[in-house]
């Protein structure tokens, strides 16, 4: 195995003149390409009916989920690598026919089944597919597929199959204030101007993954001119404190959790902008928002302190674009899309509001074309919806019931649920190539970097990255004199824990305690391994 630099480097400070001895079982060839394990991956069917996939919302309400627990006896499967001859090997065998539509890998692999349990003599399975979230648009489906392909088993009589979902949490929760802790996916909607009906998105995707079977909340962060108090109608109108944990208790309205200034009894604000701040973090970091799958922020107008400091405290998974048709609401946006880049939030998808209307026969574009598919084309965002111009869309915002509640069936109505649809997706996508973006291989002692949106797949070596910390621990921050000396880290030390930190890093824990930060920008320019074998494993 040979150390390769990288072709180009950003910063010649991450680049030290370090040079590593290497395992003596690491030589020179080439390592087999192993396929990530998506153990994130939600959206679940066999391949063949993947096209049939965007139809399905429709079907699915509540997910179920599973109370009981574990028996002794109970088998936990986590590996596709299944050998025949056994009970458990058959059914497991017959499962890992499932495929994620997303990732094309089964769901034995995934790791979604649990609690198997079996009696042959009496012909009866019974196990437990958990996913990651309830809003999996497909789950019904996919309850189907497993008792159907265990019922085709020869000596299967009885088949139950008990549908569940993980504890909503991120992937991170240790750093995050105790309110959040408990989220899974938080989701910025946000439009950078002012009138292009980002609210009205806010509210209906809110709504839609609802109707999915997600646990949701709305956190309205315009201070300024909070618009949830008027587009939902629930019975208590004010917040609460709990006056022992100096927390807020969020309002409801028909099961979604609702934050708004214009909940806190004062209208809208009066302030300078570092309070406006202030009051930001207070409202969304001290609520008692519980276990939740999705937070949706509905985002002020703008890219100043306000924006930058909602994407510095709370992690966001990923960002949904609303824009209108005309050339000025495009350059706003623009500056949002760069925004949320900088701050490597993914931005999913792009809702084109009031894009047009039928009348006649006809269909007529009364503010033009093009604005939504030139923000998908200049910055690659994989989805784009196109949303008609309805009066009922406006009605229903005025009368406090969104238009997914009060006309399920319309037009709209199923623009927002594929919109829902997608979101769910794409933020599975995120969460497990963060989840897997740098991993320990043990076998070979080295770490493997895949950086997420990239199909690059690189190896460091842990006593190298150890030595190209930047923390102050490691270098003088008033001189940048080097303070970690290359002595100082063992050449065999291999990380205890490597967490993701966002979509922007992880943390390395090492055997010494300490904690390193390690941005993906920076593994990206370390020296890497090339030409890695696995070890020989005789017999």
């Amino acid at each position: 195995m040979q150390l390769l630099h990288p072709p180009s480097s950003s910063s010649p400070h991450l680049n030290l003149p370090f040079q590593t001895s290497i395992p003596q079982h690491l030589t020179w060839g080439s390592i087999p390409h192993v396929k990530s394990s998506p153990l994130f991956s939600i959206h679940l069917t066999l391949q063949s009916q993947r096209d049939q996939s965007s139809s399905l919302w429709k079907h699915h309400k509540r997910a179920i989920f599973c109370s009981g627990a574990t028996r002794a006896s109970s088998v936990e499967v986590g590996s596709s690598s299944v050998s025949t001859g056994t009970p458990e090997d058959d059914v497991l065998k017959a499962l890992s026919q499932i495929i994620d539509p997303d990732f094309g890998t089964d769901i034995v692999t995934c790791g979604f089944v649990k609690d198997l349990h079996i009696d042959k003599a009496l012909g009866e399975v019974s196990f437990r597919l958990e996913l990651t979230t309830p809003a999996c648009p497909i789950k019904d489906m996919f309850e189907e597929k497993a008792n159907e392909v265990v019922a085709n088993l020869p000596w299967v009589k009885n088949v139950k199959v008990t549908m569940s979902a993980q504890p909503a949490r991120p992937l991170f929760a240790e750093q995050l204030p105790a309110g959040l802790q408990t989220i899974s996916n938080i989701v910025a909607v946000s439009s950078c101007k002012g009138g292009v009906g980002k609210s009205t998105v806010a509210v209906n995707l809110a709504y839609t993954l609802a109707d999915m079977g997600a646990r949701v909340g709305i956190f309205d962060a315009d201070v300024y001119g909070p618009s949830l108090p008027t587009m939902v109608s629930p019975e208590n109108r004010l917040l609460e404190m709990n006056p022992e944990k100096r927390t807020i208790i969020p309002t409801e309205y028909l099961g979604v959790k609702l934050v708004s200034f214009g909940f806190a009894g004062q209208g809208r604000a009066i302030m300078r902008g570092p309070m406006v701040s202030g009051v930001i973090n207070q409202l969304l970091t001290t609520t008692e928002w519980g276990e939740l799958d999705y937070l949706i922020i509905d985002m002020p107008p703008g890219t100043g302190d306000i924006q930058l400091t909602l994407c510095q405290i709370v992690p966001l998974t990923a960002a949904v674009i609303v824009t209108t048709p005309q050339k000025l609401s495009f350059i706003d946006v623009a500056k949002g899309v760069r925004m949320f880049s900088k701050l490597k939030v993914p931005c999913v998808a792009v809702v084109e509001n009031m894009c047009h209307f039928d009348a006649d026969g006809k269909r007529y574009y009364p503010f033009g074309r093009g604005s939504g598919s030139q923000v998908v084309q200049q910055f690659g965002i994989p989805h784009l919806f196109d949303m008609p111009i309805r009066p009922t869309l406006s009605a229903s915002g005025d009368s406090g019931t969104p238009e997914v509640v009060a006309d399920p069936q319309g037009e709209a109505s199923k623009i927002f649920q594929n919109l829902g649809v997608c979101v769910v997706q794409q933020c599975a996508k995120i969460r497990q190539q963060v989840s897997t973006a740098v991993t320990y291989d043990r076998s070979i002692k080295a770490i493997k970097v895949k950086v997420p949106d990239s199909d690059e797949e690189f190896f460091l070596h842990p006593a190298t990255v150890r030595r190209n910390d930047r923390s102050a621990q490691s270098v003088d921050e008033w001189t940048g004199e080097q303070k970690l000396q290359y002595t100082d880290v063992p050449e065999d030390i291999e990380p205890e824990e490597i967490r993701p930190m966002g979509n922007y890093a992880v943390s390395i824990t090492w055997p010494d305690g300490f904690s390193q930060i390690a941005p993906y920008d920076q593994l990206q320019t370390i020296e890497r391994l090339v030409d890695i074998v696995s070890p020989t494993v005789h017999a």
